[in-house]
């Protein structure tokens, strides 16, 4: 029989600054499968910090004690059954169990991001590295990111955290352009397994007609948009624009027929009139002026005649 081993303190390769809250998270942590775990076994030869995958069934081998499952438990519950184990060898053994790879922390991130799905924390990951590993936010990506989280892991850090109605989750809504500017760092909180992420796609204005860039465009961070804004993004007017006729085709509320708001874009360009806002999925229609229409193409007739005569006389 070997000699009893003395206790020695195994320090995980974490950084400093987050040693007592990565304690807390190793007390709270339950093993999983595909999880890796350094075990130290102190004078056992065999078991010398070894890094151990936990299988898809949750079981590892460990030498001396065989198989034991470690999907469930705790690392210090392992750690007891471990050193039950280990008791044939070794009297009054002394084993440490850290977790060297976390890969049964799953946080789901969904919507307007450019790698939806499943990512695994491996570790402290904040909310702006959990979506660095989605490959970040889609250009059509609202002005928030909301965050459920089981309440065993605790309530989400926020002021606008709150319980769902089954008192099983907290949930919580961060400012995109807060976080990513760094105005708002408290809201880059720590993300904890089986958060989930979602990132809802932002609301549009559409801008049709007698425009340079017709389209669809994203409020995100903003909540409304105006008249003047939308057309800067729709890059100006036509030539053949009737701005003094324009019209925002908006949805009524609890209906599925659109209303027409008429708008002198005219106007508003010369300073004589408001700007208007528009509403989420409104429709700034801008329609063709058919007196400039039929002016602006006698003028390409013309010129284009001009320069076939001037060709022709070559």
């Amino acid at each position: 029989m070997r000699k009893t081993a003395m206790a020695v303190v195994f320090v995980p390769l974490l950084a400093l600054q987050a040693q007592t809250s990565e304690a807390d998270l190793r007390s709270a942590y339950v093993l999983g499968p595909e999880d890796q775990i350094s075990v130290w076994a102190l004078d056992v030869e065999e078991i010398q910090q070894k890094v151990i995958p936990i299988g898809a069934s949750g079981y590892i081998n460990v030498p001396l004690a065989g198989r034991i499952r470690a999907a469930g438990l705790k690392p210090e519950q392992l750690e007891a059954a471990i050193a039950a184990r280990l008791k044939t060898y070794v009297k009054e053994p002394q084993v440490t169990v850290n977790i060297a790879e976390f890969r049964s922390q799953p946080v789901s991130v969904i919507g307007a991001v450019n790698k939806p799905g499943v990512h695994q924390l491996r570790g402290r990951k904040t909310l702006v590295e959990i979506l660095s590993l989605a490959e970040g936010l889609r250009n059509d990506a609202g002005h928030s990111i909301k965050i459920s989280r089981q309440l065993a892991w605790g309530r989400i850090p926020l002021a606008s955290a709150t319980d769902d109605p089954s008192g099983q989750f907290s949930v919580a809504q961060v400012n995109v352009k807060a976080v990513m500017e760094a105005r708002a760092p408290e809201e880059n909180i720590l993300i904890r397994p089986n958060d989930v992420i979602s990132v809802p796609r932002a609301e549009l204005v559409y801008v049709i007609g007698e425009v340079r860039k017709s389209g669809g465009f994203a409020l995100q961070e903003r909540e409304h948009m105006s008249v003047l804004q939308a057309l800067s993004l729709a890059e100006g007017l036509n030539r053949t624009a009737g701005p003094q006729n324009a019209k925002i085709l908006r949805t009524a509320a609890g209906g599925a027929k659109r209303t027409e708001v008429p708008v002198d874009v005219r106007e508003i360009l010369a300073g004589n009139a408001a700007d208007v806002a528009l509403e989420p999925e409104d429709i700034l229609f801008v329609p063709n002026n058919a007196a400039k229409s039929a002016a602006l193409r006698g003028l390409e007739a013309a010129i284009q005649l001009g320069t076939g005569v001037v060709i022709w006389r070559r």
